[in-house]
């Protein structure tokens, strides 16, 4: 497919995405809390939003830093 977008994660963001999935599903069906991530994982998360965003074609804040 000509649509297919390809990420590669390393084990610890993999795993972070995993529990960010899981918990907000949880909390969707059954009004379970959210956990807060830690700022490692924050950043790890953000890292792959922002690069998944890249590969959607997503305009990029001012300050990411490839445009920097």
């Amino acid at each position: 497919m000509t649509d297919d977008i390809t990420l590669r994660l390393d084990r610890a963001t993999a795993e972070d995405l995993h529990a960010t999935l899981y918990e907000v599903g949880e909390h969707l069906a059954a009004g379970a809390p959210i956990t807060p991530p830690t700022t490692e994982e924050a950043v790890r998360l953000g890292n792959l939003l922002r690069e998944l965003g890249h590969r959607l074609g997503r305009a990029c804040s001012p300050y990411c830093d490839h445009l920097v």
